[in-house]
């Protein structure tokens, strides 16, 4: 019990630690404890969740009742039933294996035994009974419930009962008590062990688990491994009460014993857990002088090799960086400068200087993805509390959680670097999400500069009561989160901007120009698309079409580059020649003007420069909604049965064609699938496919890659019905929230033999080929969540009839958030599975390829 009351046990969604008052996260060491001492280990076994010993729970952290949130209906027995046998048929797989590991963990113990009372034990009789505490016992109730449990799913229909089973097995928890107790002394006593006899050392390394009893596989694990199985078993039964619980009639003779188990197991697991309640100090906020402040705002700072999030605020004559002291509640807040340059000795890094530049953590963009998505699961279960008749507490609860998810999105998204260096003294190294800030900061310390400046060197004093005054002068007064703004704000709008960047009037001479596009999305700025090159022109006429993704945008920026081919501006810090900024400007994406069905032109003017644009809005809800077409030529809108048998194929050619290109020449493209392509050059080859054309080939091989891989994404995007139908879009819903890893291979294996032909052969192809542009992840920066994340939601979509069935409890935005969320870990389900064979998946094998 000592190891599990050192650190609550660690929670199926992992929340961030950051610490939003202080501006600083301070967690304690990875694998330690506060006190310094070791901890449980945790052992991640599913591609979508970490079954580790916890409570379930729901977004704000409170426990889950065990009653499910509504049982089936009557109509839904049949689907229901075939759910309930599913997750038990793979729980029964996983309880094969465990058992299996228990009694790898016994195989040594009657050997151990004998040598114990010879002159020359291994181990001691008090030693093995320390390590191998319980173990037999486990192993006999497991042996049981295995044996009674096989024969119901064997005889399986509507009568079979198997309540009785689990609600025996919850009561046994006491077993599972006495184990935790003691589990810390015998990993204590088995490492010891280890290190004074090295024949146990090699029996506790080399324990040899046989495989399921068809398979003639035996791995071999450590008994380190093995003693912590028990510890995770107890939070994986949990888990599959709930998904049996989610598919049993509340009328069924089983719903009220599975409750009575899951209470059971739920306040088991509550008991073994504590949570440690951190107290602040208290600072008082002494009055500051007034002082002229050009700019202020949040910037995310480099230090010692982690990011910091920083206070900025940039004086008349000096920039100062300051961190905000944690105060207790109620109190005034206060700043602690950590440095400041005078502005006469401030200077830009230019990319000669030789400071080395430091190890700047770079996350996976899908950790950044997924941090996203629980956000928005966030916003939706606030708005749905907002409307219940005592949610306002759990409103609450849910914002304070959304507010540290934020402020770790933004303390991790930032990768732009922005250096100032004091000519007397150091370099200090900001990382920002936006080139458009960057040129903001630099411009305004640049026009400060070119007054006549004194150096200002500050008394202690001097520097303490400037700090202090920091708290009356800001004007940036929040870290940008949802939880910072008032509910009459705007959320922003969500779904697709379609903007045409015509041309630009005002350079006073030739240039290789072009424009980037910026848009803001949980409150920070993102680069989402780029024009080509116009060369050697005053007037650049680009007249490109983009479509932009939209995450609760209110702003778009457009930015204006000169480009610079000298090599020797090449920039050490992210390795790209720095290209000079013409221009830049932004307009506020206004709901009731956007929403038009028409093109609405604009003009945004920067520094005499004179850009003209046109842009036009698509709600998430008709972004993707489906239109059955009539049409039986061509290949865009027609139903894949229909083209496949036209062409005598068993994937369409152009699904063919498209990753074919971009596999020869764009595996190796910097956001391949992510970038937009340009959308004339999409139409054209959309015509050239739906016509035909004898010169396809020659177009693919000349046309922008970006452009072939968007042609393949309108392609799915258009088909009449999703690739994976609209008819198994509910279970695999369902199948993708089972918590059982093993009940979830067993399910989703299911669901993909019982697509067409059509589908499942074009769909293995796709996911071969993704997993292929995944393997370039160093280069390309697309990982598998990335790819995931642009092709779940147009692969996999409900049906009109599905949407409308959550219209009245959620709005478009909601459900859509809500579904693509699911849509998402659905395609990354399979594209981190093992290679899937056609052959394999219709002989109906069923996959195991999760340790359980």
């Amino acid at each position: 019990m000592d190891a599990l009351k050192q650190q609550p046990v660690k929670q199926q969604d992992s929340e961030c630690n950051y610490n939003t008052d202080g501006y600083e996260g301070e967690g304690a060491e990875d694998g330690k404890s506060q006190d310094g001492s070791e901890t449980l280990p945790y052992i991640d076994e599913s591609p979508t969740m970490s079954p580790q010993l916890c409570v379930a729970q729901g977004p704000d952290g409170e426990p889950i009742s065990p009653t499910p949130p509504e049982g089936l209906h009557e109509g839904d027995l049949g689907k229901g039933l075939e759910m309930k046998k599913l997750v038990l048929s793979g729980f029964l797989t996983s309880e094969e294996i465990y058992i299996n590991q228990l009694e790898a963990l016994q195989l040594p113990l009657r050997p151990l035994k004998a040598t114990a009372t010879t002159s020359q034990p291994v181990l001691t009789l008090q030693q093995i009974d320390t390590i191998f505490y319980k173990i037999q016992d486990i192993l006999e109730i497991h042996k049981e419930f295995y044996d009674a449990l096989s024969p119901s799913i064997q005889q399986w229909d509507e009568k079979v009962t198997v309540g009785h089973l689990f609600k025996k097995l919850a009561s046994q928890l006491g077993v599972y008590k006495a184990f935790v107790d003691n589990y810390k002394i015998a990993l204590e006593t088995a490492e010891k062990c280890s290190q004074a006899n090295i024949q146990f050392q090699k029996i506790s390394e080399n324990l040899k688990v046989k495989g399921p009893k068809d398979s003639k596989d035996c791995s071999t694990v450590s008994m380190e491994a093995l003693l912590y199985k028990p510890i995770d078993r107890v939070t994986r039964s949990t888990l599959v009460l709930h998904d049996l619980l989610k598919h049993t009639p509340e009328d069924h003779p089983d719903f009220p014993l599975l409750q009575d188990a899951l209470r059971i197991s739920q306040n088991f697991l509550s008991s073994i857990n504590e949570e440690i309640d951190p107290r602040r100090t208290a600072v008082t906020t002494p009055k500051g002088e007034a002082r002229q402040l050009v700019k202020d705002g949040f910037l995310v700072e480099v230090s010692e090799s982690s990011r910091k999030l920083r206070h900025v605020f940039l004086f008349t004559d000096l920039l100062l960086c300051a961190k905000m002291k944690k105060t207790a509640v109620g109190r005034h807040q206060q700043y602690e400068c950590k440095w400041y340059i005078p502005l006469a000795d401030l200077t830009f890094q230019t990319p000669d200087d030789s400071d080395p530049c430091p190890n700047i953590q770079v996350l996976p963009e899908h950790e950044i993805e997924e941090m996203k998505m629980k956000i928005s699961v966030l916003k939706n279960e606030i708005q749905k509390e907002k409307k219940a008749p005592k949610g306002q507490s759990r409103v609450e609860r849910l914002r304070k959680k959304m507010n540290e998810q934020e402020s770790w999105l933004l303390l991790h998204s930032p990768t732009i670097p922005f250096r100032v260096h004091n000519k007397h003294g150091k370099t200090f190294l900001f990382l920002l999400s936006s080139d458009y800030e960057r040129s903001e900061w630099r411009e305004s310390i640049q026009k400060l500069q070119k007054k006549d400046l004194q150096v200002c060197i500050l008394t202690t004093y001097e520097l303490q009561v400037l700090t202090n005054s920091c708290v009356k002068l800001r004007t940036v007064h929040n870290i940008p989160v949802t939880g910072n703004k008032d509910d009459e704000e705007s959320s922003g709008l969500y779904g697709f901007l379609h903007v045409i960047v015509h041309s630009a009037k005002g350079f006073k001479e030739s240039a290789n120009l072009y424009c980037t596009l910026e848009v803001d999305s949980f409150g920070y700025f993102v680069s989402k698309a780029k024009t080509r090159v116009f060369r050697d022109t005053a007037e650049p006429s680009w007249n490109e079409e983009f479509e932009i993704e939209l995450e609760g945008s209110q702003y778009l920026r457009i930015l204006c580059y000169e480009k610079c081919y000298d090599k020797s501006m090449l920039n050490k810090d992210d390795n790209e020649i720095v290209d000079k900024i013409m221009g830049k400007g932004q307009v506020q994406l206004d709901p009731q003007t956007v929403q038009s069905k028409n093109w609405q032109m604009d003009v945004i003017e920067m520094n005499g420069i004179k850009v003209e644009f046109s842009m036009k809005f698509t709600s998430r809800d008709l972004s993707l909604k489906r239109t059955p077409s009539k049409k039986q030529s061509g290949v865009f809108g027609v139903k894949i049965s229909v083209v496949t048998k036209r062409e005598r194929s068993k994937v369409p050619y152009i699904v063919r064609q498209c990753i074919e290109e971009v596999e020869k020449r764009g595996i190796d493209e910097v956001g391949i699938y992510r970038i937009s392509g340009v959308a004339t050059d999409i139409q054209a080859l959309k015509l050239a496919f739906d016509t035909n054309t004898k010169d396809i080939l020659m177009m693919l091989s000349d046309m922008d890659i970006n452009a072939i891989a968007g042609t393949l994404k309108l392609y799915f995007r258009e088909l009449p019905e999703p690739l994976l139908t609209d008819r198994l879009y509910p279970a695999f819903m369902e199948g993708i929230a089972l918590s059982d890893p093993a009940a979830k291979e067993n399910c989703m294996m299911h669901l993909l033999r019982s697509l067409p032909e059509p589908n499942i052969m074009t769909f293995l192809t796709l996911l071969d080929h993704l997993k292929r542009v995944a393997e370039k992840e160093p280069v390309n920066k697309m990982s598998l969540h990335n790819l995931a994340t642009v092709f779940g939601p147009t692969l996999l979509r409900p049906s009109e009839s599905e949407s409308l069935k959550g219209q009245h409890i959620m709005s478009a935005t909601d459900i859509w958030s809500h579904d693509v969320m699911g849509q998402v870990q659905v395609l990354l389900y399979y594209l981190q599975h093992p290679p899937i064979s056609y052959a394999e998946l219709k002989r109906n094998t069923l996959y195991f390829s999760t340790d359980v």
